[in-house]
């Protein structure tokens, strides 16, 4: 896991619920770094850096498409 690179970061766990299901549908290997934590304590998030998407370098091309097409496609809103 050490050659993972990062592709994103979030400042809270509920905005990863999805991709989870979407990276994971998509048979891409990935983890979250700092989710725990920021599950634990939300307001210091920032402080640890945000949860970030870490994956191979291989899956990148296709981890950017996912990301692309869900921020263009996520009408979910937090009300």
């Amino acid at each position: 896991m050490e050659d993972f690179i990062t592709v994103a970061i979030f400042n809270y766990p509920h905005e990863i619920t999805i991709l989870k299901h979407l990276l994971t549908d998509s048979g891409i290997v990935y983890f979250f770094e700092n989710e725990t934590m920021s599950s634990i304590v939300p307001m210091y998030s920032q402080a640890f850096g945000g949860i970030k998407l870490k994956v191979h370098p291989n899956d990148l091309e296709t981890v950017t498409e996912i990301l692309d097409q869900f921020n263009r496609n996520n009408h979910l809103k937090i009300v």
